[in-house]
């Protein structure tokens, strides 16, 4: 091909976000359910932000890490949501190529933070349940600050990476993306070239910013295993469940829908499955967050009555 057709979609100056074109049929029942759980990723991550800032009973390093979460799933849900449901209710389907970079960037950097920060939240309880006595020492508030801001930087970075690669990847004219918003695979497809190191980068860091997490927080959960089952207390064990159970299912409602996007190769599930996939972990799991910490936590349940007087 020559150079007058290698085209980036920088000229045509918008992309078509294909998303579930192919069952236009479920478009409506989709932009009803994905605005529902949308609602309730707001309501719900609002309240838990709210609720660890009014009661000081909450001001501990969990329930900073429990806000930082929950003010991370506001962000990324709004990164995107907002354009899938314009584009699921009406027939234009189209997004500049700078709404398309940004939308890329953000979501890529808050999807990457919240893999670290889930890893701090699991030191953080390791270090409740394992090391009780030297736990104020252990999660100094300076310190606990430090590990949320590395969690942020490192996210971002890693989006930084990711960005201005695929941006340099010329497109050829191609603008149709076979997604519901813009992601690195589904950008790397449309590309004319070869795109193999493009795919080790992104393979590369999804190792060390899903695997690796994923194995810290496992071991984390292996020890604490271990320590409860020591314990003689029934009511350290029943708190002890409480909060490490919560965790660990948001853990598991993360970890497992990114690691069959970024980790399995793509010939193994079709594009549509993928979608379905993403959707799940994009859209369900961050309105659950709020649910799952606040239905299965006692010190959450007695700071709603405190408030409620």
């Amino acid at each position: 091909m020559n150079d007058d057709g290698k085209i980036n979609a920088t000229l045509e100056g918008y992309f078509v976000l294909l998303g579930f074109s192919n069952w236009p049929h479920l478009e409506v029942i989709l932009f009803v359910v994905i605005l529902l759980f949308y609602l309730m990723t707001l309501i719900g991550n609002l309240f838990i932000i709210i609720l660890s800032y009014l009661d000081s009973h909450l001001h501990t390093p969990m329930y900073f890490y429990l806000s930082n979460l929950s003010f991370l799933d506001l962000c990324y849900s709004t990164s995107f949501i907002p354009q899938l449901l314009v584009n699921l209710w009406g027939p234009e389907k189209n997004i500049s190529y700078s709404g398309c970079m940004i939308q890329l960037y953000f979501s890529l950097a808050l999807g990457s933070t919240e893999c670290v920060l889930l890893v701090v939240m699991s030191y953080d309880r390791y270090a409740a349940v394992c090391r009780p006595l030297h736990y104020a020492v252990l999660m100094h508030p300076r310190f606990c600050h430090l590990l949320a801001v590395a969690s942020w930087v490192s996210g971002f970075t890693n989006s930084a990476l990711h960005s201005f690669l695929t941006s340099w990847v010329p497109l050829c004219g191609h603008r149709q993306v076979d997604h519901f918003f813009c992601e690195v695979p589904a950008l790397l497809r449309l590309s004319c070239i070869d795109t193999h190191a493009n795919e080790l980068t992104l393979m590369v860091t999804s190792s060390i910013f899903v695997l690796i997490p994923l194995i810290l927080i496992l071991s984390s959960y292996g020890a604490i295993a271990r320590a409860v089952l020591r314990m003689q207390s029934t009511t350290g064990l029943q708190k002890v469940f409480g909060t490490c159970g919560a965790h660990l299912m948001v853990v598991s409602l993360f970890f497992i829908p990114a690691m069959c996007i970024y980790l399995l190769p793509s010939a193994g599930n079709s594009q549509d499955q993928g979608k379905f996939i993403a959707l799940f972990y994009t859209v369900v799991t961050p309105s659950l967050n709020p649910l799952i910490y606040s239905l299965r936590n006692k010190d959450i349940r007695e700071a709603v009555k405190r408030l409620m007087g």
